[in-house]
């Protein structure tokens, strides 16, 4: 009998990381202001709300179809670590938490990009 264990691991994880993407689009598309404040704060144009929105959302599917894993999950990686800077102060300890939960995220992303959709995917990398 073989065991599942591994694929099934593979496909929650990519589900939980997808949660936190789509979630996170939700999040941009109901309170776009909370993220536009952040991005003045760097001096970033506001409108890039709705690009992060958009990639949040279609990176998230991506992750739970399970097309183009490696990629996506080597890109949202990236993007975790960009956006981790935005909540760098030392100051205060909640944004410290966020920063570092960014960081352990991006590690997540590159297990998946080392090792791709799993074996329950639409689109299985080898």
């Amino acid at each position: 009998m073989k065991n599942h264990f591994p694929d099934l691991a593979v496909l929650l994880g990519r589900f939980l990381i997808a949660l936190l993407f789509l979630g996170g689009a939700v999040q941009k598309g109901g309170n776009p202001d909370a993220v536009i404040g952040l991005l003045a704060a760097w001096h970033w144009p506001g409108w890039l709300v709705w690009l992060a929105l958009l990639f949040n959302a279609l990176a998230g599917l991506a992750l739970i179809l399970g097309v183009w894993v490696r990629c996506v999950a080597l890109l949202l990686a990236g993007y975790c670590a960009v956006t981790s800077l935005f909540h760098f102060l030392p100051d205060d300890p909640w944004q410290m938490t966020i920063f570092v939960k960014n960081w352990a995220i991006a590690g997540g992303c590159l297990v998946l990009a080392a090792h791709g959709a799993g074996r329950w995917a639409l689109q299985r990398d080898n």
